[in-house]
C-alpha cells in the first residue's frame, strides 16, 4: 500500500466525531449524564453509539466508549470489533482505552484531550499515575490471597473443551 493509501485509511471522518459530540452534548443537555459521546463505524457504516451514562445507571463504568462497545458487540453479536473504528468526543480514559484495545477496534479518534476533560472536572491523572504504580505503592491496597489456588481457575479453562478462547 502506499504512503498516500495509509494516510487517507488513517484519516477520521468529521461527521462521525461531529455525531459523537453532538451525543455528547444532547446528553448534557437532556440532564441524562456527562459531556462524552462515542460512535462506532465499519465499512464507513454507523454501527453503534454510546454516551455517559453513569450517574443515570449508577455505573462507574458506563463511559460513552464502554457503552457504544457494548452495544457494537451486541448488534454484532461478537465480543470483538476488529474491522471497527471508535470515535470519541474526548480521548479515552485508562478503563475505555482498555475495553477499546480489548475489543481489538483498527483505531481511535478523538476531539477533547484529557487535559480539556480535566479542566472540565474529569481528571483522570491519578489513574495514569496509579498504573506507573506496583503493587504495594498503590493508593488502593492489594494483597495476594490464596496464592496456591491461583491457577485452579485457568485449569478448568483449559479443560473445558467448549470454551471460545479471546
Amino acid at each position: 500500500m502506499s504512503v498516500v493509501g495509509v494516510r487517507s485509511r488513517m484519516q477520521g471522518n468529521p461527521d462521525f466525531m461531529r455525531q459523537a459530540i453532538e451525543l455528547a452534548i444532547e446528553n448534557v443537555t437532556s440532564g441524562r449524564g456527562g459531556p462524552f459521546g462515542a460512535v462506532i463505524v465499519r465499512n464507513g457504516e454507523v454501527i453503534a453509539t454510546g454516551v455517559n451514562t453513569v450517574t443515570v445507571t449508577n455505573d462507574p463504568t458506563a463511559h460513552a466508549e464502554v457503552v457504544a462497545i457494548r452495544n457494537a458487540c451486541g448488534v454484532l453479536k461478537d465480543f470483538s470489533l476488529p474491522e471497527c473504528t471508535i470515535y470519541t468526543s474526548c480521548e479515552p480514559c485508562p478503563m475505555c482505552l482498555a475495553a477499546i484495545y480489548w475489543a481489538r477496534m483498527e483505531r481511535i479518534f478523538y476531539s477533547a484531550t484529557v487535559a480539556q476533560a480535566a479542566s472540565a472536572g474529569f481528571d483522570d491523572a491519578f489513574l495514569y499515575e496509579e498504573l506507573r504504580k506496583r503493587i504495594g505503592e498503590r493508593k488502593l491496597p492489594e494483597e495476594r490471597l490464596l496464592a496456591e489456588c491461583g491457577d485452579e481457575t485457568f485449569e478448568a479453562w483449559r479443560q473445558f473443551l467448549a470454551r471460545v478462547d479471546y
